[in-house]
């Protein structure tokens, strides 16, 4: 009598019969100084990232720099080797919006210097998500001066477009704003509300404005903290200290400024400025003359204040 073999295969779920789980695959257009945040943001909670850049060497330098901010944090008895290679295995870098099409999201976050230039840009990247994601995915993006109304506007599917801002600068904070455009459905909130659930964040509801919450406040905070630092009412270092010990802040405005980086303020003011045409939104002379000598903060060892190859605070005034 002759052996009878079945395949095992036809007795268990396929790959594609499998449950899918929301947001099981994330997917993030640039993968600059915001978007590797973003990224280890979300893989550090167990979803896979898809990240997209425009080289195979760019590729290559944002593994290496996603690698060396784990090591600090390993450094700081942040998390293990096991955790990193982890989150790594996690992570995948492409070339190609065809690799997003098993996401659940996908958020757009590049860095374009010039509004006009920006808008562009991030419509021709909405388009080509749309373009390969099934029509139940999200799109989103991490700016905060360009509404999400005006990027969706050409998309066959406007109703799916959301904006979420994520707190980079500080990573710790618990918050996102979540933005719902002109078109954008209650459902899709909804969704959005709980993958933040999902990344251990607090989403907030903003309705739609150029900057939203935390932007415009700090944009307003740090150009009154430079009107007063000009008039000499008191010392950069006073300031800081003010807010800190004062108001309770962690880092006064002028570091948080050399934080963020003075050029991405420059940005944010500038956009603001336009679109609200208010004088409290343009950047100060002070910051202006600090941004044209690329004094931008820690990254370049010099902003309001001067820093080591460390990133740490000299404590000296330029």
């Amino acid at each position: 009598m002759s052996e009878v073999v079945e395949a095992i295969e036809a007795y268990g779920l396929s790959k594609k019969d499998k449950p899918k789980a929301l947001f099981s695959q994330v997917g993030v257009v640039g993968c600059g100084t915001t978007g590797q945040s973003i990224v280890l943001m979300i893989a550090s909670k167990g979803i896979e990232v898809v990240f997209l850049e425009i080289s195979e060497k760019k590729i290559k330098q944002v593994f290496k720099e996603l690698s060396e901010a784990m090591d600090k944090k390993i450094d700081h008895w942040g998390m293990t080797e096991s955790d990193k290679r982890s989150i790594l295995s996690r992570i995948t870098g492409t070339l190609k919006y065809e690799d997003f099409a098993d996401c659940d999201l996908v958020i757009e976050s590049i860095l374009s210097k010039v509004r006009e230039f920006s808008l562009d840009i991030r419509k021709n990247v909405f388009k080509s998500i749309e373009e390969q994601v099934s029509e139940h995915c999200i799109i989103a993006t991490n700016s905060t001066t360009i509404v999400i109304t005006e990027l969706a506007s050409e998309l066959k599917h406007k109703e799916r477009c959301i904006s979420l801002h994520f707190s980079t600068t500080a990573p710790e904070a618990r918050l996102v704003e979540v933005v719902k455009g002109l078109y954008t459905t209650s459902e899709v909130c909804e969704n959005v509300n709980k993958f933040t659930k999902l990344i251990d964040k607090i989403p907030i509801p903003v309705d739609e404005s150029p900057g939203l919450i935390s932007v415009r406040l700090f944009i307003s905070l740090i150009g009154e903290a430079c009107e007063v630092l000009m008039e000499g009412v008191s010392t950069m270092e006073n300031i800081d200290l003010t807010m800190k010990r004062g108001l309770g802040m962690q880092l006064g405005p002028f570091e948080m400024a050399d934080k963020i980086g003075i050029d991405k303020i420059v940005r944010w003011m500038d956009n603001l400025y336009r679109e609200f045409g208010d004088m409290k939104y343009k950047a100060p002379p002070y910051m202006k003359k600090l941004y044209r000598a690329n004094h931008f903060g820690r990254k370049t060892g010099k902003g309001f204040y001067e820093y080591d190859e460390f990133g740490n605070k000299k404590g000296i005034k330029i």
